[in-house]
């Protein structure tokens, strides 16, 4: 073998190698298929997310050297249809004035601060730096709002020289600014979260700003610190509504961490609800700190952080830690006299299902198990049904270490739920297991209900999406059987879609 031929074969090995690295990555057990996870390391709450000249933009808290919550950066990922992800560089670095906490990310069209040009405008970040040291010693003045900007859409950022933008007045919890372009009253709108309310700012520039008003001191739930807010248009029947997203941790609806939202009228100073009545965009333990993506006009498409505080921490994954939900598309819905948000996944889902299956009573009442009709183990897929007399169900999911997962409607209590106490791993918290459950809000005889199932999560979207349930679980074997039982009630439009992996 002449020295030609070992440099050759040296380099086919190398690059198998590097094949076989890469095949792992994102295949570790656990690891979900069809949502977004960071390649290594620690991730929570969505930040900045944007959409720019067809880039779907997600920051995200991320601590790049270690798999729990330490100093918080801005990591970054992009996409063109909000499925498919490509992980970038680091967005934005803790520095002298403090951890990059929470924040929004807007596209400045009308060079309003000066930092782009109308040519080229800035995509400018308007996010939290939380100072450690200050927190430490005691001060309650130790969250301020600051700004970052990029003029190359995205790749590179340069903080403001004049941060923080809007110093604290003096309040221990004032942060997660959200902001968005008022079009009536030309100027900016920040929704920021301020112990156990939302305040909202205004500003000509994204510079200067100035309160407007205050909001949820004696509504929603007030069993933790509010965070993350997202105010948002909507149309319901031709009529213009705003809808405000809160999360709240701990005092979820399930426990821990959970996201609330009033429906009302915003005049660019104040918001006023429709109902008084505190309702969950999910009722799930694990959809926290959820907001939507800027700069979609009419469409929201809300994304949230599929963990839970209680043990997010804790969770027996190795080399990352934690997942964003499936996207989710926002609407208003009037049940009775009141009206809800709805949320259901994104149509770019089709971008990664294959063919459709579908199924007739005859073929489920002759097996237990789907996969066995079918004659296909999966581990990502959409499993949908619909019913014109919802009296109930249960669909559950095993493998053959005994191990279940149940998710199902229970008809002497009008609520959907979701027992995960035997679906695996649980000894890693001793507040992870149990069972949710979510309120029927839907008052009709009819029912449909989707399930977007994944190597370690499940999302249930019912009657249209007014009932939610998101959850993670962790067997310690796949689960080879699924299976619904209904004691008699009929199944119409049953079918499952098995979906490709996003990596």
């Amino acid at each position: 073998m002449n020295i030609k031929q070992g440099l050759l074969i040296g380099c086919m090995a190398f690059a198998g190698t590097i094949a076989k690295a890469q095949t792992k990555l994102y295949h570790e057990p656990y690891r979900l298929q069809a949502h977004f996870s960071p390649q290594a390391k620690w991730m929570n709450d969505p930040n900045g997310m944007v959409y720019y000249k067809g880039t779907y933009h997600l920051f995200f808290q991320h601590y790049p050297k270690g798999t729990v919550w330490g100093p918080m950066h801005w990591g970054h990922a992009v996409s063109k249809d909000m499925i498919h992800w490509k992980q970038m560089p680091i967005a934005l670095y803790p520095d002298k004035l403090g951890y990059i906490f929470s924040g929004s990310v807007v596209v400045d069209e009308k060079n309003t601060s000066g930092l782009g040009t109308k040519d080229n405008p800035a995509m400018v970040a308007i996010f939290t730096h939380h100072d450690p040291k200050g927190e430490k010693l005691g001060a309650i003045n130790y969250q301020n709002q600051s700004l970052a900007y990029s003029l190359d859409q995205g790749k590179t950022w340069l903080k403001y020289k004049g941060n923080p933008v809007l110093k604290n007045p003096g309040i221990k919890d004032f942060r997660d600014p959200k902001v968005f372009w008022y079009a009536p009253g030309k100027k900016w709108i920040m929704s920021l979260a301020v112990l156990d309310h939302i305040t909202f700012y205004s500003s000509p520039d994204l510079k200067t700003w100035t309160k407007q008003s205050d909001f949820g001191q004696t509504l929603g739930a007030h069993g933790g610190v509010w965070e993350c807010p997202d105010l948002i248009p909507l149309k319901l029947g031709g009529k213009d509504y705003w809808a405000l997203l809160v999360s709240i941790n701990p005092g979820g609806t399930n426990g821990g961490s959970a996201t609330q939202y009033f429906v009302g009228e915003f005049d660019g100073s104040n918001f006023k609800p429709v109902s008084t009545k505190t309702k969950w965009i999910d009722y799930g333990p694990d959809n926290y700190a959820g907001v939507t993506w800027g700069n979609t006009g009419n469409r929201k498409v809300f994304l949230g952080w599929m963990s839970n505080w209680l043990y997010a921490n804790e969770v027996p994954t190795v080399k990352w830690r934690n997942a964003m939900t499936i996207p989710r598309e926002l609407s208003l819905e009037e049940v009775g006299d009141d009206i809800y948000l709805a949320s259901n996944p994104v149509k770019e889902l089709k971008n990664i299902s294959a063919k459709t299956i579908k199924l007739d009573e005859k073929q489920l009442a002759g097996s237990n198990n789907i996969f066995s009709v079918i004659k296909q183990n999966l581990t990502q897929y959409k499993l949908k049904f619909r019913t014109d007399n919802l009296t109930g169900y249960a669909v559950t999911l095993a493998n053959e270490s005994g191990e279940k997962l149940i998710l199902g409607f229970d008809k002497e209590n009008n609520r959907y739920y979701l027992n995960r106490t035997n679906a695996g791993r649980n000894d890693f918290s001793k507040v992870f297991t149990g069972v949710a459950y979510a309120p029927r809000v839907d008052i009709t005889p009819a029912s449909d209900v989707e399930l977007i199932v994944d190597a370690s999560s499940i999302e249930m979207f019912a009657d249209g999406g007014l009932s939610n349930l998101t959850g993670v679980f962790f067997p310690k074997k796949p689960f080879t059987r699924l299976s619904v039982s209904t004691n008699g009630m009929e199944l119409k439009d049953v079918e499952i879609t098995p979906l490709k992996s996003i990596w």
